[in-house]
């Protein structure tokens, strides 16, 4: 978790349209069935909002792979009797 919440934190902290006042919020947020979610939330100016939004986004999933952190998907396994 620590190393997830480093990674969040650096991502948040390099993006230009991230406003440091009010500071942004990285916390873990649920532990559900196959994941351990956590809430990203920066301040941005509202006409920055999806622009920051999509790049988070991409800057995360790039650098989760890079770090060798997965991202889990749901999966069944089927038996036959």
């Amino acid at each position: 978790m620590e190393k997830v919440e480093k990674i969040l934190a650096e991502i948040v902290a390099a993006h230009p349209s991230v406003l440091s006042d009010p500071e942004p919020v990285i916390r873990l947020h649920e532990l559900a069935d196959s994941s351990v979610n956590f809430v990203v939330r920066p301040w941005v100016r509202t006409d920055d909002y999806w622009e920051t939004y999509w790049d988070l986004m991409r800057a995360v999933k790039m650098r989760f792979d890079a770090e060798g952190i997965t991202i889990p998907f749901p999966q069944r396994q089927i038996h036959s009797a």
